[in-house]
């Protein structure tokens, strides 16, 4: 929600937050439904009052932003086991767009690839690979149980690993790593 200078030690200047940086715009919301409790009554008060109130500030700002969120959790089910709040899940869920895993949309794979290539050929500086079909029919094969991050992992290990003609997956381990998460620690914390 920002800050003013002088809010804390090390704010030496104002500060938009991200809804005062959307004003009049879209503020994407990403992975709503890991927003603790604490910040989700925040979050439904700057929704429902359209203001804000900046760390250090004395005055509430108004703000006009379209809130699109997103989510991997089904929040209906986090709603009625009490760790997302109704009132918030129904604030936010006015239009709602389920899109189906990865896994389950093998015919996005072509698109997909080209748009994640393009970009990852432009941010690397390498030239585009073209994608052979036995490639593109290999990676179909793939559990993709990551999604679209998984396929651009890929993509990206695929690019490193390539000479820069054709994209080719024989270099490249595409065996999903299992990771425990209790070795991580990486426990959910809500």
């Amino acid at each position: 929600f920002g800050v003013r200078k002088g809010a804390y030690t090390g704010a030496n200047q104002d500060r938009d937050g991200y809804f005062q940086a959307a004003r009049g715009g879209t503020l994407f919301l990403d992975e709503i439904g890991d927003l603790p409790l604490s910040m989700q009554s925040k979050l439904l008060r700057a929704i429902q009052e359209r203001c804000v109130r900046p760390v250090g500030g004395t005055q509430e700002e108004t703000v006009d932003v379209r809130v699109v969120s997103a989510t991997h959790k089904h929040l209906a089910r986090e709603v009625q086991e009490g760790r997302f709040r109704q009132d918030l899940y129904y604030r936010l869920n006015v239009i709602e767009i389920d899109i189906p895993p990865l896994r389950e949309r093998r015919e996005d794979l072509p698109a997909l690839c080209d748009a994640l290539l393009k970009r990852i050929s432009q941010e690397s500086g390498l030239p585009l690979p073209r994608l052979p079909p036995e490639t593109l029919a290999q990676l179909a094969k793939h559990p993709l149980t990551g999604n679209v991050r998984e396929l651009e992992n890929l993509l990206h290990r695929a690019m490193a690993l390539s000479d820069g003609g054709e994209l080719s997956f024989d270099s490249v381990d595409t065996t999903p790593a299992i990771l425990d998460p209790t070795a991580l620690d990486l426990a959910p914390t809500i």
